[in-house]
C-alpha cells in the first residue's frame, strides 16, 4: 500500500518504512536523492548512478564499517553485544563485504575459488535435483508455505553440501543465521539482542571441533580451504576470523538474500498474471531475465554502508569526512533514470539485469552466479510441476521480518495444481 510521506517524517529505522520502503523511495528519488535520516544518523542515498559511482570508488567510501554502522544506531547495545562475545565466545571480525584492500582482495581469492564458473557449472545438477525433490514432497498437497517448505531449505542445503555440514543440521544452522539476521536488523531490545548473540555464539562452538580436524585433515571444501589459507605473513586466521567468514559469507550470504529472492519472486507471479502466463508458455526462453527483474524489482538486500575517507560533495549536498553513507541499492533499482516505470514488473525489460542487487566493483556480491543457479532451478523445479499457483486466500498478511537492510518475506502460503 502505498504513502505519502513528509522528508522528515522518513526514517530507516521506522518499522511502516520498512515494511514497505518503496514510497519513500519514490519520495527521496525525486525530493531528496542526498538524505540525512536523523533517527539512524546515516546518509542516505537513492539514485542509481550515485550509488554505482560511490560503489566504483573504494579509494574515497571506505566498507571497513563494522563497528560505525552499530555504533551509530545504538552504541549503548553495541557495546553489550561486544562483552557478551567476549565472555562467552569469540567477538565477531570484519566480513568480507566490511573489509577494504589489500585484506579485502586477499580474502576474496579464497572464495572465488571455491565459486568459481566452474565450479558453479558443477552444481548445477545437484541445485538442480535438490528444487526438484523439495517440489516432489508438497506437490501433492496442492498447498505449501512456499517459505518454510522451498525457498529456505534449497539454498541451506547447497550451502551446507558444499561446506561439509550434515544436512540434517541444516534447521539448526537455520536457526542461528536468523539470529544474526535479527541483530543485522539493528531493530531490536537489549534482551532480544542478548539472546541473539547466544545463539551465534552456539553457532561458533558447534565449528570448534569439526575446524580443528580440518586443520588436521583438509578435505578440499571451501571451509577446509578457509581453515588452511595462509595469508601473505604466513598467518592462518584466528577462530574468530573463521566464524565469522562462515556465518555470515558463506551461511547467511549464501543462503539468505536467496530465500528472500525466491519467495519475493513467487509472490511477484501470483499478483502479476499476465507475466505469469508469459513465463509459462516459454520459460526457456524467459526464465534467466525473470530472475534479473524479481531482483530488480524486490531487491532482498535493501542497501549497505559506506564511510567517506574525506569530505565529499554528492548532488550539491556536502557530506563530513566519516559519515555512514547508507547506499539503498533498492531504491536504484527503481530510479526512473534508468529503468523506465521502475514500478513495473516485466519480465521483457531489455536492461534487467543492470540492477545493483548484488552491488557493484570489488565487492560484488562474490555469490552472485550461485544464487543465480539457484534462482534458476528453483522457478523450473516450481513452474514445471505446478500449474495455476496462486495465493491461499485470508491465509497471508504478507509481512516482513523488521530490518533496516534486508527484506525477508516471513511466509508466503500458495496452492496450486499438479502438472
Amino acid at each position: 500500500m502505498s504513502r505519502e510521506y513528509e522528508l522528515q517524517d522518513i526514517s530507516f529505522t521506522d518499522s511502516a518504512v520498512q515494511e514497505c520502503p518503496y514510497a519513500a523511495y519514490e519520495h527521496l528519488l525525486r525530493e531528496a536523492p542526498v538524505f540525512f535520516d536523523r533517527r539512524a544518523g546515516t546518509w542516505v542515498i537513492t539514485h542509481y548512478h550515485d550509488i554505482r559511482k560511490i560503489l566504483l570508488d573504494p579509494e574515497h567510501f571506505s566498507s571497513a564499517v563494522l563497528e560505525a554502522q552499530r555504533d551509530t544506531v545504538n552504541f549503548e547495545r553495541a557495546a553489550a553485544a561486544r562483552r557478551l562475545y567476549e565472555a562467552e565466545g569469540w567477538q565477531p571480525t570484519a566480513t568480507l563485504s566490511l573489509l577494504d584492500d589489500p585484506r579485502h582482495k586477499e580474502m576474496r581469492a579464497i572464495f572465488q575459488r571455491a565459486l568459481r564458473p566452474g565450479k558453479i557449472k558443477e552444481l548445477d545438477p545437484f541445485i538442480r535435483n535438490c528444487a526438484r525433490k523439495l517440489v516432489d514432497s508438497f506437490v501433492a498437497d496442492g498447498r505449501c508455505d512456499a517459505v518454510a517448505e522451498f525457498c529456505v531449505p534449497l539454498p541451506l542445503t547447497v550451502i551446507c553440501s558444499q561446506v561439509g555440514v550434515p544436512i540434517d543440521d541444516i534447521w539448526t544452522i537455520k536457526r542461528w543465521t536468523d539470529a544474526w539476521v535479527r541483530r543485522f536488523s539493528m531493530m531490536q531490545t537489549m534482551d532480544s539482542e542478548a539472546e541473539c548473540v547466544r545463539k551465534e555464539i552456539e553457532f561458533q562452538h558447534y565449528f570448534v571441533d569439526i575446524v580443528a580436524a580440518l586443520r588436521n585433515a583438509p578435505n578440499g571444501s571451501v571451509l577446509s580451504d578457509l581453515v588452511n589459507y595462509r595469508l601473505t605473513d604466513g598467518s592462518q586466521l584466528s577462530y574468530a576470523e573463521i566464524a565469522t567468514h562462515l556465518m555470515v559469507d558463506i551461511f547467511v550470504g549464501g543462503s539468505e538474500t536467496t530465500t528472500n529472492a525466491i519467495a519475493e519472486g513467487i509472490l511477484m507471479l501470483c499478483r502479476n498474471t499476465d507475466q505469469y502466463a508469459l513465463l509459462e508458455a516459454d520459460l526457456d526462453r524467459h526464465l534467466p531475465n525473470f530472475v534479473e527483474e524479481s531482483l530488480r524489482l524486490e531487491t532482498p538486500v535493501q542497501g549497505l554502508y559506506r564511510v567517506n575517507k574525506e569530505d565529499v560533495e554528492i548532488r550539491q549536498v556536502k557530506i563530513p569526512a566519516g559519515s555512514l553513507i547508507n547506499l539503498r541499492f533498492a531504491a536504484g533499482n527503481r530510479d526512473a533514470d534508468k529503468f523506465p516505470s521502475p514500478e513495473r514488473f516485466d519480465i521483457r525489460r531489455d536492461n534487467s539485469s543492470s540492477h545493483i542487487a548484488f552491488g557493484s566493483g570489488i565487492h560484488a556480491c562474490i555469490g552472485a552466479p550461485l544464487a543465480r543457479r539457484e534462482m534458476y532451478w528453483a522457478f523450473d523445479a516450481l513452474l514445471r510441476r505446478c500449474k495455476n499457483i496462486r495465493l491461499v486466500p485470508g491465509a497471508n498478511d504478507f509481512a516482513h521480518a523488521p530490518g533496516m537492510l534486508l527484506r525477508s518475506l516471513k511466509t508466503l502460503h500458495i496452492a496450486f495444481d499438479a502438472a
